[in-house]
């Protein structure tokens, strides 16, 4: 019987539709995916989100962490002249900067590059490269103001009320019929090392290691080393020590409460695998717990904690142990039922009792998935832990909340989140080496 070959438009065809079929779900998917986005875009009204948006505010915030402003206020009421750094009290200078020169009655402050200010009385002038100098003064409650020739640039606002003039992000000029300021910016994060009415303050590392060394004591009951560190570790501005205590709350919060769901859920593992309980009823009610309190998010247990036991880094850690022992249980509890019996059999057949064939047959099997699975918790719960630590819980979380609420410097905000970040490297990291050490035998691939 002749075999019939079949033609090469025939072959074209069956490809065509073979491909057809094989791309008809990637393209559905596809397809819903779109259709999700958009509707969600309209559900959540992104374009009205983005046409609120205002980016000014964010630049201003991203500027405000990584510099700190010096202000030069002329008050008309005190006839008072004071530079301090962001306007504190705490942070005023008691002799003027070498940048500022004069009286209350007549001063300049030269902002660099250029950029001049002269103050006299109740006017002022500001020489600014390339456009001229600005003149305003105050006559009859008004702020009457002289401009160069030529187009009024964007950066200034002159009015009879005020002038605000910010021709580069470093410098600014505010007049009103109450004061004058002249801000002048800095890039840096300001009394970072020590407060700023320190002895210490401004300082270079040559000069604090000469002091250190140096029999002459700045306290006669401490040693020069002992006080440098104290005024660094106590820096109030800053908060170093309470920074870095809040620090070991988070991980202490974390590695307690992933323990603690740890040694739960492995004993309640067994009891919710099928090839350890043959009780079907027992294995049922094991496995609802683990979905009871895995159910429910950690953010609420922590907010039930709080009010069952107030606040601290116990709440925070029973918030992760709860959550945490339903999904460390259901997990062991799957790994216990993929086990190789064989191995299991291998171990029984040399007369091996139960607790021994659990411990041949089985813990060298499951050791290496419980492993993995608790240090990736660890380092998940060191994020979750700061998390649940802003609503009240303590550690690291509780700091950032409070530096943000009582509209503290944003530097301050800034060098926390980098902290975090420095914290969660640190505890991937060792993840990684004890993973490495604990299953592959300290090899690494």
């Amino acid at each position: 019987m002749a075999v019939v070959e079949p033609s090469s438009a025939m072959l074209a065809e069956t490809v065509r539709v073979s491909v057809k079929k094989a791309s008809a779900v990637p393209m559905l998917l596809l397809t819903g995916v779109v259709l999700y986005l958009i509707y969600a875009w309209n559900a959540f009204d992104i374009t009205a989100l983005l046409e609120r948006a205002q980016l000014s505010k964010g630049a201003l915030l991203v500027s405000d962490s990584i510099a700190y402003k010096t202000h030069v206020t002329k008050s008309f009421r005190g006839n008072e002249l004071e530079v301090a750094i962001e306007g504190e009290r705490t942070a005023t200078y008691k002799q003027l900067p070498d940048w500022v020169e004069g009286t209350v009655d007549s001063f300049s402050v030269d902002l660099g590059e250029g950029y001049f200010v002269r103050v006299e009385g109740q006017g002022l002038e500001f020489e600014v490269p390339g456009y001229g100098t600005i003149r305003s003064k105050l006559v009859d409650k008004k702020i009457v103001t002289e401009l160069p020739e030529g187009a009024v640039p964007t950066w200034l606002n002159a009015r009879d009320v005020k002038l605000d003039a910010r021709p580069t992000f470093s410098r600014r000029v505010q007049f009103t019929r109450a004061k004058i300021e002249i801000h002048k910016f800095d890039y840096g994060w300001e009394n970072f090392w020590f407060p700023f009415n320190s002895v210490l303050h401004g300082k270079s590392f040559g000069e604090l290691a000469g002091i250190a060394a140096s029999s002459d004591r700045i306290e006669a009951d401490t040693p020069n080393w002992l006080f440098i560190l104290k005024s660094f570790w106590g820096n109030p501005d800053w908060q170093h020590g309470i920074v870095a205590v809040a620090l070991f709350e988070t991980i202490l919060m974390a590695v307690l409460g992933t323990v603690t769901a740890a040694a739960c859920a492995l004993p309640l593992a067994f009891v919710a695998a099928s090839n350890f309980n043959r009780n079907g009823a027992i294995r049922f009610v094991v496995r609802r717990i683990f979905d009871f309190v895995r159910g429910i998010d950690m953010l609420i247990w922590s907010l039930i904690f709080i009010r069952a036991f107030g606040l601290g880094p116990l709440t925070g850690s029973l918030a992760i142990a709860f959550t945490d022992t339903g999904s460390l249980g259901k997990l062991f509890s799957e790994a216990l039922e993929n086990i190789d019996r064989k191995q299991v059999e291998g171990v029984e057949s040399t007369g091996a009792n139960r607790w021994q064939r659990y411990r041949f047959g089985v813990i060298p099997q499951i050791l290496p998935v419980f492993t993995s699975q608790f240090l990736y918790y660890v380092e998940s719960n060191t994020r979750s832990a700061t998390v649940i630590g802003a609503l009240g819980a303590g550690g690291i979380g509780l700091v950032l909340v409070e530096t943000m609420r009582t509209s503290r410097d944003w530097e301050n905000t800034f060098y926390i989140i980098g902290l975090i970040i420095v914290m969660v490297f640190l505890m991937d990291g060792a993840s990684s080496w004890l993973r490495r050490k604990l299953i592959a035998g300290g090899e690494t691939r």
